[in-house]
C-alpha cells in the first residue's frame, strides 16, 4: 500500500509540473521526444513535415502505411471506428495534440490562470486553434466524451479551416454538422454528435503525447485520415513510409497487370519474386517514369534498401 501510494504522489507530482506548469511541452522537451526527426522545425519544436508529403500521403493506403510502421516496431498507431463529415475526402496533415480530461475544479483554476496570464483568449477550447499552423490537423484525446463533450461547433470550425486548411480528429463529438459541413475543404473524424454544448471538460495538455483509442500520438506526427480509419505516422517515419507505400502500389499495379495478361500465375505473383519477375518489373518501371509517385532518385535509394 505504502508503495503504490508512493507511485501515485510521484505520478501526480509530474502531472502538476509537467502538465499544468508547463500546460505544453517546452521545445527543448518536443526535440528530445522527437529526437530522431532531423528535419525542419516550428518555433515551437514540433517536427516540421514538408508540404510534398502531406500530399503524396493522400494516395497511399492504411494499410500499406500500417505495415511499413509493423516493420519498424511500431504496432500502435492506428485507430477505426469513425464518423465523418465526407467519407470521400482523405485528410492529411501534422498533428497538432490537446488532451482534455473531465473537470475538477481546483485543477481547472489553475489552468484558467495560467491561460490568462500567458495571454490565451476565451475557453480552452479554443487555445489549440490559436496554435494551429497551416498543414496541421487538430487532433483531441476528449475520451470519448459525446453528450456535452462537443469540442467545437460551426463557429470553431471555420477558424479551424482558416487557422490550417484542414480539419479534425476527435476522440470526442462535435455538434452543428450543418453549418460544419458548408465549410469547403474542411472533414471531422468523430465519434458522435450532438447539439449539447462542451460542458464539464477541462484542457490538460496542448502540444503534448496524447492517447487516441489503440493509438499513440505525438505532436508534429503525419495523421492519415480515410474512411477506414486513422493512422499516425511518426516525422522521422514519413519518408521511409510512404515511399515504401508507393513503391508497393507499384507492385501491385505491376502484378495487376501481368496477372491480366496471363504472363505469370497467382502463385508466382502472390509470393517471393524470382530474379526474372524482378528484372521484369524494373524494365517495367523503367518504361513508365509517369507513373512514379516519387522522384527517381528517391525510388533508386529505396531500391538499395530494399530486400524484397
Amino acid at each position: 500500500m505504502k508503495a503504490y501510494f508512493l507511485y501515485f504522489s510521484l505520478v501526480f507530482y509530474l502531472f502538476i509540473n509537467t502538465t499544468l506548469n508547463a500546460q505544453t511541452m517546452t521545445r527543448e522537451q518536443m526535440i528530445e521526444y522527437t529526437s530522431d526527426w532531423t528535419g525542419d522545425r516550428f518555433e515551437d519544436g514540433r517536427p516540421k513535415i514538408p508540404d510534398s508529403y502531406l500530399e503524396r500521403a493522400k494516395n497511399i493506403s492504411i494499410e500499406e502505411a500500417w505495415g511499413a510502421m509493423r516493420g519498424q516496431g511500431y504496432y500502435n498507431q492506428f485507430e477505426g471506428d469513425w464518423i465523418m463529415i465526407h467519407e470521400d475526402m482523405p485528410m492529411t496533415g501534422r498533428a497538432l495534440t490537446a488532451q482534455y480530461m473531465p473537470t475538477r475544479p481546483d485543477i481547472n483554476d489553475i489552468i484558467t490562470k495560467k491561460g490568462a496570464a500567458e495571454g490565451r483568449i476565451g475557453a480552452s477550447n479554443s487555445w489549440p486553434i490559436d496554435a494551429l499552423q497551416q498543414g496541421d490537423i487538430y487532433v483531441a484525446d476528449g475520451f470519448g466524451k459525446i453528450i456535452d463533450g462537443t469540442l467545437i461547433g460551426d463557429n470553431l470550425g471555420n477558424a479551424i479551416y482558416a487557422n490550417s486548411g484542414n480539419g479534425v480528429v476527435f476522440d470526442g463529438s462535435l455538434r452543428d454538422l450543418e453549418g460544419l459541413e458548408r465549410i469547403e475543404g474542411f472533414n471531422a473524424f468523430v465519434r458522435g454528435w450532438d447539439p449539447s454544448y462542451i460542458k464539464d471538460m477541462m484542457l490538460t495538455g496542448l502540444n503534448t503525447p496524447i492517447r487516441i483509442g489503440r493509438a499513440t500520438v505525438m505532436p508534429g506526427d503525419l495523421v492519415l485520415a480515410k474512411r477506414e480509419g486513422v493512422i499516425f505516422i511518426p516525422a522521422h517515419l514519413v519518408e521511409q513510409v510512404i515511399t515504401q507505400a508507393e513503391f508497393v502500389a507499384l507492385k501491385d499495379e505491376f502484378g495487376h497487370l501481368r496477372l491480366k495478361q496471363a504472363k505469370y500465375t497467382p502463385g508466382e505473383i502472390d509470393t517471393k519474386w524470382t530474379e526474372a519477375i524482378k528484372t521484369d518489373f524494373l524494365n517495367w518501371i523503367e518504361e513508365n517514369q509517369d507513373k512514379l509517385p516519387m522522384s527517381k532518385e528517391e525510388l533508386d535509394n529505396y531500391l538499395k534498401t530494399r530486400t524484397w
